[in-house]
């Protein structure tokens, strides 16, 4: 049995110094042993990774989440482009778009229909922005982001929770990776305006429901009118805990409180939401478009 039955490889210093050839092949041998038990272990670590990322949306969600509605001018150059009740707004500028919210993964096809319909294009989004990092306004963020090249905006205290799939959500963590991680290209802080076109929002914390939920106040003009906009997410709860028994947010309390103090200070005409349900759009009760329009009083 020479070293080649024996499984060693042979290169030319085995011939050119048969004396040693052994002792090199034996090297060799162990070299490859070496390379082989190596990328094993890489492929393995891949392997869990891959497992780790793997998106799983909760599948006990309202049908109205995914059903489809017709999209329409809101005001202006603002436009609804969302689903039946999760809210996802497109303002339009002439130099690219701004889209807030994206709805459930599967939204995406459904939103880019949503878009081409009002005569835009998905291809113009310059800027995503969402009002909180849960997976029904999130699903879609990371595809749309690689389909554009628009850069993503976000309240620096769900910057966390939006690059790592959601896991690290005081409540919705549990449930492990429920949305498509997105890279934040620029976090905001209380106050921030995002500007684009002449368009100027302003980013206001409303933490609670998430660590970074948060509103947008901005100026429309639609004709001779100029109309204050208020993109609100409103600070429902959603754990069964108390408060103090959620260690992974000590100041959550805190939060709420700060939030509807804050809500309660905004001035503006026209108010929207995360989710359409909160502002009756799609409920025979509800009002047209532009009866979503109200002077809200200070106080």
């Amino acid at each position: 049995m020479d070293a080649t039955d024996a499984g060693y490889e042979i290169d030319v210093r085995c011939i050119l110094y048969p004396n040693k050839a052994l002792n090199c092949c034996q090297t060799i041998h162990d070299m490859n042993i070496h390379k082989y038990f190596t990328l094993t272990i890489i492929l393995f670590i891949l392997t869990l990774s891959s497992f780790a990322q793997q998106v799983k949306e909760p599948k006990d969600i309202s049908p109205q989440w995914s059903q489809t509605y017709k999209p329409f001018k809101i005001v202006g150059n603002l436009y609804y482009v969302g689903t039946y009740d999760l809210s996802c707004y497109l303002i339009t500028t002439p130099e690219g778009n701004i889209l807030i919210n994206t709805g459930l993964a599967a939204s995406a096809s459904t939103m880019q229909d949503a878009i081409e319909a009002l005569g835009f294009k998905l291809a113009d989004t310059k800027i995503l922005l969402t009002t909180q990092a849960h997976y029904d306004h999130t699903g879609a963020l990371a595809e749309i982001k690689q389909q554009t090249g628009a850069k993503m905006l976000a309240n620096a205290a769900d910057v966390a929770a939006l690059e790592d799939g959601g896991t690290s959500d005081y409540e919705l963590g549990k449930y492990g990776v429920t949305f498509k991680p997105v890279k934040v290209d620029r976090q905001l802080h209380d106050g921030d305006t995002i500007s684009l076109g002449g368009m100027n929002l302003i980013m206001f914390h409303h933490p609670g429901h998430t660590k970074g939920s948060c509103s947008y106040l901005f100026d429309v003009q639609d004709g001779n009118k100029t109309y204050r906009v208020a993109i609100v997410n409103l600070p429902s709860i959603i754990t069964d805990r108390k408060f103090t028994d959620i260690p992974a947010y000590p100041a959550i309390a805190k939060d709420y409180a700060y939030t509807f103090e804050s809500l309660k200070k905004l001035e503006f005409d026209l108010w929207l939401s995360s989710h359409a349900s909160q502002f009756n759009l799609g409920s025979p009760q509800s009002l047209p478009p532009r009866g979503l329009c109200r002077k809200h009083q200070q106080g």
